[in-house]
């Protein structure tokens, strides 16, 4: 006849046939004893209960529990290719042409500075001029406070436009999203003419027209090609 007796590892409990004389129980300690191989977290509570088989093994769980699942490295930080692309936030600022491309020359400075910063650094140009933007369709609010043309600057550094705004003082602002930089950047053809000043009192030359060609997207997309 076989007793019970209760054997205590740390948080876990199991009951054990006790034989009643040494000769079970020398041979109960040489039969084979199989588990199956689990994985739990350091915080569940079990209990194992041994009948007189000793190759039997029943879990009574207290409570749920975790085991660990193998996968492998190339399913890791997989994407399903299917899935669509998300729209990008785009930030601008908008005034006149005469304005932005004739009048402040601070802006000329600005973005001449920022694309030699880029260059020197080898970083990717995330701003561009637009002549006519077809995205100001979006925004009537700001339409009608607009002489035309107007021209935006465009990028997707929030920080950098909100700087810019303040810079320039005399510009609207806002934001957006597009699918795509060509749906962003998407412009309607318009020719641009600003008359010389007759007197220029300036201990410099004025800027030359045509000075903000590089940074118009269509200009950029030729050089990357």
């Amino acid at each position: 006849m076989l007793l019970p007796a209760t054997l205590s590892f740390g948080s876990y409990t199991s009951l054990a046939a006790t034989p009643t004389h040494q000769a079970e129980k020398t041979a109960l300690l040489h039969l084979p004893f199989r588990s199956p191989s689990l994985v739990f977290s350091s915080n569940t509570n079990f209990n194992f209960k041994v009948g007189l088989q000793p190759n039997s093994l029943f879990l009574n769980r207290n409570k749920n529990f975790k085991t660990s699942v193998a996968v492998q490295s190339d399913q890791v930080g997989s994407s399903d290719p299917a899935e669509k692309e998300v729209a990008k936030k785009y930030y601008f600022i908008v005034a006149n042409a005469k304005f932005m491309l004739d009048e402040e020359e601070h802006f000329q400075e600005q973005l001449c500075e920022r694309l030699r910063l880029f260059e020197e650094r080898n970083m990717e140009q995330d701003f561009w001029l637009v002549i006519e933007p077809k995205f100001l369709d979006k925004f009537p609010n700001i339409t009608k406070r607009l002489r035309r043309p107007a021209v935006a600057l465009v990028s997707t550094n929030r920080v950098w436009i909100t700087f810019m705004k303040l810079r320039l003082d005399r510009v609207l602002s806002e934001n957006f999203e597009a699918d795509s930089l060509e749906e962003a950047l998407a412009s309607t053809p318009t020719k641009i003419e600003f008359q010389k000043p007759e007197n220029w009192v300036a201990p410099y030359p004025k800027y030359e027209y045509g000075w903000w060609e590089p940074f118009l997207f269509q200009a950029s997309s030729k050089t990357e090609a």
